[in-house]
């Protein structure tokens, strides 16, 4: 009873704390809400996921990390297709509801990538500290110093 009471506590603290003030964001924004533009952008998602959940000692080595991997994105992006947009600086983030948490509109420091007219769907995740936030399912494992924490508990 104990554990599941502190499993409790650290589920919690970690939805009020998720995402810090010092981070870098990642987004895909769909061509449009069509399900072919949809299935497109959850494709490259899953393309890329192994990349999203690297795990950095600080944010200057996941931003040295993440200028190297540009190039490669762009490589595995344009498999699929050719119009699309990548930048990686202060990008706008819409409010965003989550787990009964809102996060706020605003830049943020992120890697945006637009595909097409970008007027569709997006997935978002937080690169670092590796943290992910995903509405829709990809089978990705993602993992982050709150589980170590945890697994080291328990």
């Amino acid at each position: 009873m104990k554990k599941f009471i502190l499993i409790i506590v650290i589920i919690f603290i970690l939805i009020q704390l998720t995402v810090p003030k010092e981070s870098i964001r990642f987004r895909i924004i769909g061509n449009s809400n069509d399900n072919v533009d949809q299935e497109l952008k959850m494709k490259i998602v899953k393309d890329l996921q192994s990349d999203l959940i690297h795990k950095s000692n600080n944010i200057d080595e996941e931003r040295d990390y993440i200028k190297g991997k540009i190039p490669e994105w762009e490589n595995k992006i344009s498999k699929y297709t050719t119009d699309y947009s990548i930048n990686y600086g202060n990008n706008y983030f819409p409010e965003k509801e989550y787990l009964g948490k809102t996060y706020k509109e605003g830049f943020y420091e992120s890697v945006l990538i637009t595909l097409g007219k970008g007027e569709g769907n997006n997935f978002w995740c937080i690169l670092f500290p590796p943290l992910c936030f995903t509405d829709e399912k990809v089978d990705v494992k993602y993992e982050s110093f709150f589980k170590e924490v945890l697994s080291s508990i328990f």
